[in-house]
């Protein structure tokens, strides 16, 4: 297993090491290359690596015509777009069934969708709002260059290494809905795009991958410090679900959420200093008001607070998740695909208890 997390300690892992160290300490293109590769590279190892990725990220001439009616016709997110756009990207670049290949060809693969993903997102979302896209540069990392596509100009420095960060936070984190579903797709034997669209299927679902929107527009709602509590009292007695507050895993405090609060409160400003006190009540007012249960801030809340002092519109969002998890999902298809067995989990009957005679219909 690549990635590892331990919910009641606070603490996940990428191999052997700290998720949280790698963001601090390391580039996207380390933890990528840790992931897929199996060791953090020496200076030699991540330019090679550098330079191996850096023609991958360059749009397909074969593709390029396509997407514009891409762009038009999935008019709600550049989520839905990619989707259609690696479905087509997987035969233009020759991606055969997992089952029929060697690993060599399998980490090709790889390395080319996590690289022409971020690509893809960015000229999907220009083209959406009838800009051009923006060709990739080499001399720029993964951030950098996605802010770059995104927006056309070269991003300031502490928005790009906020970005990576937050990127190498949510490369993966066990078995979520998303990579568990590239998993069973990759234990048919099926090739990569096919785990890649079923785990972007997955990852479209709001409890998924779209709350990060959603906890910031939870800020929107509130608008003011002196708000802040009459608005949660009557969500939490509604029985209403706080974005941005519990997780299915974590008893403690989320670690990306402290680091993400530690980036946010580095860009400073008065959304920060907002987002600071709605967490501060909202953690007082759970504990008041649900005694007993441990609800603690998690990844989306500031994720959301990070993303928009760096300047990403709302609906690329979860998109900008996707930029990072592609590379989690295709390390984890890669592990899959040594193994030749299917997944196949078995279902318990809850029904009435058979068997019982069919009644007659007519």
């Amino acid at each position: 297993m690549r990635p590892g997390r331990r919910g009641r300690e606070g603490f996940y892992h990428y191999r052997q090491y700290s998720a949280i160290e790698l963001a601090t300490a390391c580039t996207l293109e380390d933890v990528w290359a840790l992931l897929i590769d199996g060791e953090l590279p020496d200076p030699a190892g991540w330019s090679a690596f550098a330079a191996e990725i850096a023609p991958l990220r360059r749009i397909p001439d074969a593709l390029r015509p396509l997407l514009p009616p891409i762009a038009r016709d999935t008019g709600t997110s550049p989520l839905d777009g990619l989707r259609t756009a690696l479905s087509l990207a997987g035969p233009i670049h020759g991606m055969r069934p997992l089952l029929d290949t060697d690993p060599a060809t399998r980490r090709a693969d790889a390395l080319a969708a996590c690289a022409l993903t971020p690509t893809l997102l960015t000229a999907l979302h220009r083209l959406r709002t009838g800009a051009e896209p923006v060709q990739p540069r080499d001399d720029l990392g993964y951030a950098a260059n996605y802010l770059y596509m995104l927006t056309g100009r070269e991003p300031e420095p502490a928005h790009a290494r906020a970005i990576e960060r937050y990127l190498i936070s949510t490369i993966d984190h066990g078995f979520n809905a998303s990579t568990f579903t590239a998993r069973v797709i990759a234990s048919t034997g099926a090739d990569l795009a096919a785990c890649l669209c079923g785990a972007l299927g997955a990852l479209s679902g709001p409890l998924h991958g779209g709350a990060p929107s959603r906890a910031l527009d939870t800020l929107d709602a509130i608008g003011t410090p002196d708000r802040v509590d009459d608005w949660i009292r009557d969500r939490v007695l509604a029985g209403e679900r706080i974005m941005g507050f519990g997780h299915p895993v974590y008893r403690t405090e989320d670690p990306r959420s402290r680091m993400l609060r530690e980036i946010a409160g580095s860009l400073g400003g008065d959304l920060v200093d907002f987002a600071v006190t709605v967490e501060r009540r909202v953690l007082e007012l759970l504990a008041e008001l649900k005694p007993g249960r441990e609800l603690h801030t998690n990844v989306e809340f500031y994720a959301g607070v990070v993303m928009e002092l760096c300047g990403l519109p709302r609906e690329m969002f979860t998109p900008t998740f996707a930029a990072s998890r592609v590379i989690g999902w295709c390390a984890n298809v890669l592990e899959q695909a040594q193994d030749s067995k299917i997944i196949r989990p078995a279902a318990r009957y809850v029904g009435p208890a058979p068997a019982q005679p069919v009644p007659a219909t007519r």
